[in-house]
């Protein structure tokens, strides 16, 4: 009979996580997956049986394959870290996509429209433009400093892994005139009202808000919608995953492949270009 799930246990996985260098989101998703499922086991016995039910129950309340597996993938991690290896599960087999969810999607014209929607919060239209004209990831956000935009590039240490990302000079021109209005002088640019760097959930609560005025489904408002925005449009102008790869700071081109997966309406269009239906 395996243990059961106590409060240090999370508290040490949460230690682990940093101590492993995992970024800020990834250790909030981890440690948010792993509560949820002590939640569930509610001070049962962890077995492998267990830990297939919970997985399975997920699918049964109508958590997509694609969460369910995240979240397996952060349960496992904590029974990787536990000691507990014979209580891991796979994660559900899936058939690659061959088309993404259009309802989704995040077209230009609708990035056009939230940036004029936030016109009157020019914090949130820049820092909507920095992303979606670079590729970084919300996390990455605190490396875009006053320094950086006079260089017009800054220097990213994350995971491990060390990249530099270019800014087009139009951005470069917007990021230094905000620092003036805002009498920034160093340091990172985009900070609450007390000083502090902007947090992931700030800065997803500030794009919701401008939905309804943008005219934009919610579903289709995150800031990682903007970096697979930026993929897309990237890729289609360099036919270059590889380099595309390299700026979104990717391990695996096959990541990358999933962020420029066509929508089913483009899927469409190209099946009837085969001419196959007389």
């Amino acid at each position: 009979m395996k243990s059961r799930i106590i409060n240090s246990n999370l508290r040490n996985f949460a230690a682990y996580l940093r101590q492993e260098e995992k970024s800020a989101g990834t250790i909030e998703k981890y440690l948010r997956d792993a509560a949820t499922f002590a939640a569930h086991m509610d001070g049962a016995p962890v077995t492998k049986d267990a830990v297939a039910a919970w997985r399975d129950g997920l699918t049964v309340r109508g958590y997509a394959p694609t969460t369910v597996n995240s979240m397996v993938a952060s349960v496992n991690a904590l029974l990787r870290f536990l000691g507990w290896e014979d209580c891991r599960v796979k994660a559900l087999r899936l058939q690659r996509r061959v088309f993404r969810d259009q309802s989704r999607e995040l077209t230009r014209e609708e990035y056009g429209r939230l940036l004029a929607a936030a016109s009157g919060k020019p914090r949130l239209a820049l820092l909507m433009e920095t992303i979606c004209s670079t590729g970084i990831r919300v996390s990455e956000v605190q490396y875009i400093t006053v320094e950086a935009a006079r260089n017009g590039q800054t220097q990213i240490s994350l995971k491990g892994k060390i990249r530099v990302i270019m800014f087009p000079g139009k951005l470069c021109r917007k990021l230094l005139k905000y620092a003036r209005q805002q009498k920034i002088t160093s340091g990172a640019l985009f900070l609450t009202r007390c000083g502090k760097p902007l947090t992931r959930g700030q800065i997803w609560a500030e794009m919701k808000a401008v939905c309804k005025k943008a005219g934009v489904d919610p579903r289709k408002v995150f800031p990682h919608n903007l970096r697979h925005l930026f993929a897309r449009t990237f890729y289609r102008a360099t036919r270059d995953i590889a380099k595309l790869a390299d700026v979104l700071g990717h391990s695996s081109i096959e990541t990358t492949r999933i962020y420029l997966i066509s929508t089913g309406e483009e899927h469409a269009r190209v099946l009837d270009r085969l001419g196959l239906v007389s």
